[in-house]
């Protein structure tokens, strides 16, 4: 019989617990999920990987969303393996819950998924979008000085994030609009 080793620096049992608390986010009692984010939170970068793969073959949007939930408690750990499996995932309800959790990151979030947007893919674009629109304020310089990137998609997505974001980013974009020469 052969015995399941962990990848560098998990252990046998830290991957277990991940998995029950895991399994754990789809508990009838809202109790027992919130329980399992905040655990999982606290096991941190161990427990992104299986996250993603939870969130990629979750049956339902409630299993999904507490996913997503606990990918984003844990922070600046998940958010390049998140951006990586979107890229990678073109599965909709994946990318969307993904984005989700990258936009209740905050602030942290911003710069790398503006950068993620330098890609062909449209509908990873979009849904990056729509996640620096759900940070929203703290968004906005930054998306500002990409305005002028030297990246014509960059550019042509702060611009259309900021049209997303309706009153919130209008004044970016009229500042930035050059004035005519006479």
């Amino acid at each position: 019989m052969k015995s399941r080793k962990a990848p560098a620096g998990k252990k046998p049992e830290t991957e277990e617990r991940i998995h029950q608390l895991i399994a754990a986010l789809a508990d009838p009692s809202i109790d027992v999920r919130h329980a399992a984010v905040r655990a999982l939170r606290e096991y941190g970068a161990p427990a992104v990987a299986p996250l993603i793969s939870a969130l990629a073959a979750a049956p339902d949007a409630n299993h999904r969303w507490y996913a997503a939930i606990a990918l984003s408690k844990i922070r600046e750990p998940a958010l390049p393996p998140i951006l990586t499996a979107m890229a990678e995932n073109p599965d909709h309800e994946f990318r969307r819950y993904a984005a989700a959790a990258l936009g209740e990151m905050g602030d942290i979030a911003v710069e790398p998924m503006i950068d993620a947007m330098a890609t062909d893919d449209r509908a990873l674009r979009g849904f990056l979008s729509q996640a620096l629109c759900r940070i929203g304020k703290p968004a906005i310089e930054p998306l500002t000085r990409r305005l002028e990137d030297e990246n014509e998609i960059i550019r042509s997505c702060a611009t259309l994030t900021f049209w997303q974001m309706g009153e919130a980013g209008l004044p970016a974009i009229i500042q930035n609009i050059p004035e005519e020469k006479s």
